[in-house]
């Protein structure tokens, strides 16, 4: 039997998965969805920080525009570690496109401006 926590909503299900694939343990239906998802396809979204040229701050805090897959996060991570950005920023603004082709793109989530 494999256990997990439900990262869906607050309430943090304890999720217990048997052998033959039934899910118990959920309050609700999204609980059973993220089961299947987490053994099947592990996803995450990633926010961490980009550096950033600017007179007040050295950091710009970003976030990926939808979830990527949980064995891509160190390298999309490797790859952000190069990546220097010029203020001004706006909040949403794409700071990778397509990163990894992955159809996801790293956005700015903070506006800076100078």
């Amino acid at each position: 039997m494999k256990e997990m926590i439900c990262i869906i909503c607050p309430r943090g299900c304890r999720l217990k998965v048997a052998e033959d694939g039934t899910i118990t343990g959920n309050q609700c239906l999204r609980g059973i969805r993220y089961a299947q998802d987490e053994l099947t396809h592990p996803m995450r979204n990633l926010t961490t920080t980009v550096r950033l040229k600017s007179a007040r701050l050295r950091r710009l805090p970003v976030s990926t525009s939808q979830d990527i897959p949980k064995e891509k996060m160190f390298e999309v991570m490797r790859l952000l570690d190069e990546v220097e950005v010029q203020a001004p920023v706006v909040l949403r603004q794409v700071i990778v496109a397509n990163i990894l082709d992955l159809g996801v793109d790293i956005i700015a989530t903070r506006s800076v401006s100078e």
